[in-house]
């Protein structure tokens, strides 16, 4: 069938209210991380909906790794800006990050006031088994589609060995493979872009999606648009945080959490890990808001709930104040105190958005820059791995040894300390993903009651 012929096929126009409806549905989805996050999304939007085609799709995702900040979630904003203009994006981006707000507050008051019971352990232990089959099954399904040529594919296992075994900075990475990718463009080279049956194929299944190939009169770059963004969301951002230094002062929790959190949402690169031993670092050492056993389990609730990984802030803020309430309750310090370091660090995901994204759309056909953002895209498979790797070697084992050899620096599992029983309900996991291919709600729930039977029958 000719290109022409496809092109009336294509879905029709969608409203505001059926977006937001669908935009729900893939928030309630956004399980595993961003890897598993990224592949809902694609799912829905690339393959069963069709608004976005697959190569504007791994464009925007592209720019996105380049943000500081939850990918996932900035992609989202993108993608919901492209449809509906601002208000799209608006409601794409606060949908996504909806259920994990509401999941970790919950959680949140739970840890605080029951601690970590038998029921409560158990439904961890087997939410932690399916993150783990299901985050792998999302390096394999992005790594599929990402990984089309044997750079890309070389680019990829390099960057695997340099963030796991020789500890390289996330940034260094982003910027060395993109210059990498941007030098093979402006050559004239496909290496990282595709080629073959699959480039064809893109181009045809841009034709028939929602988008097309067409750039939206929105979507097109206007300084006054971008004078706008940077007034509106640099003040929604920075005038919280100088309110609450002038009024309580930069000693009280409130403001350190405020500009604590302002700082980590500009560094963010690569999401939640990269971050990760920083923060529990100032979080437990310098400030004492939390120890670092209860890091870890912050860590686990974000695994295991809806939503960007960046959500263990709000946990840290949460205890932070539920800590130090001043003449607040507790539970009330700390419920505003979580609030509140989710806002400073998902505000500027919107201006990140709404400011550059115009640029990167116009620039599309940008050979060197197309070839910089898909050997961007390469790497960050790798990474991934690395994050699902690292995860697992945590999960699955109760302890692990540092390794050191010259600039060879990772932690490797102790056999002999093998949790059994997460082994087994992440097999079993792996088994209902790849063999039995059950949907995600399905995988979660069934891990989550066997880990919750198997912790009840041990304590019996």
């Amino acid at each position: 069938m000719s290109p022409e012929a496809l092109a009336g096929t294509r879905p029709a126009p969608v409203t505001l209210g059926e977006a937001a409806k669908v935009w729900a549905r893939i928030a309630a989805l956004s399980f595993g991380g961003p890897a598993g996050q990224i592949a809902v999304m694609h799912r829905i939007l690339v393959d069963e909906k069709r608004w976005i085609g697959e190569q504007r799709f791994l464009h925007a995702l592209n720019f996105c790794m380049l943000l500081p900040g939850p990918e996932a979630q900035q992609l989202a904003t993108y993608i919901g800006w492209l449809l509906h203009k601002r208000l799209g994006g608006l409601i794409a981006g606060a949908l996504f990050i909806l259920p994990g707000v509401l999941a970790i507050m919950a959680l949140s008051w739970i840890y605080v006031l029951y601690g970590n019971t038998g029921l409560i352990a158990g439904l961890f232990l087997g939410l932690k088994a399916a993150v783990l089959a299901i985050v792998l099954q999302a390096v394999i399904r992005i790594g599929g589609r990402a990984l089309r040529s044997g750079a890309a594919k070389l680019l990829a296992l390099a960057a695997f060995v340099m963030i796991f075994f020789l500890a390289v900075p996330f940034p260094l990475i982003v910027l060395g493979t993109a210059l990498i990718g941007w030098l093979a463009g402006r050559a004239g080279s496909n290496a990282f872009r595709g080629g073959g049956h699959g480039g064809a194929a893109d181009g045809v299944a841009d034709a028939e999606t929602l988008l097309g190939e067409g750039l939206p009169d929105h979507a097109r770059p206007r300084w006054q648009g971008v004078v706008f963004d940077v007034s509106l969301w640099l003040a929604l951002w920075l005038l919280p945080i100088a309110a609450l230094l002038i009024a309580l002062g930069p000693d009280h929790v409130f403001g350190q959490i405020a500009v604590f959190f302002a700082k980590m949402a500009m560094v963010t690169f690569g999401g939640a890990y990269a971050v990760l031993a920083y923060v529990a670092q100032q979080a437990v050492e310098h400030y004492g808001w939390l120890s670092p056993p209860e890091m870890l389990d912050g860590l686990g609730m974000a695994e295991t709930t809806p939503g960007p990984l960046i959500m263990v802030l709000q946990f840290v803020g949460f205890l932070g104040a539920y800590r130090d309430p001043g003449m607040l309750s507790p539970l009330m310090a700390g419920t505003l105190g979580g609030l509140l370091a989710t806002w400073v660090t998902f505000a500027p995901c919107f201006l990140w958005i709404f400011l550059g994204a115009p640029f990167i759309e116009r620039m599309r056909g940008n050979a060197a820059l197309a070839g910089a953002l898909a050997a961007i895209t390469a790497a960050v498979v790798g990474v991934v791995l690395n994050l699902a790797l690292w995860f697992a070697i945590h999960a699955v084992f109760r302890r692990v040894v540092p390794v050191e050899a010259g600039p060879v620096r990772f932690d490797a599992p102790v056999l002999s300390s093998i949790d059994p029983w997460t082994a087994a309900l992440t097999l079993a996991a792996i088994v209902a993903v790849f063999r039995l291919k059950l949907g995600t709600f399905t995988v979660l729930a069934a891990a989550a009651a066997a880990g919750v039977a198997l912790r009840l029958a041990w304590l019996a």
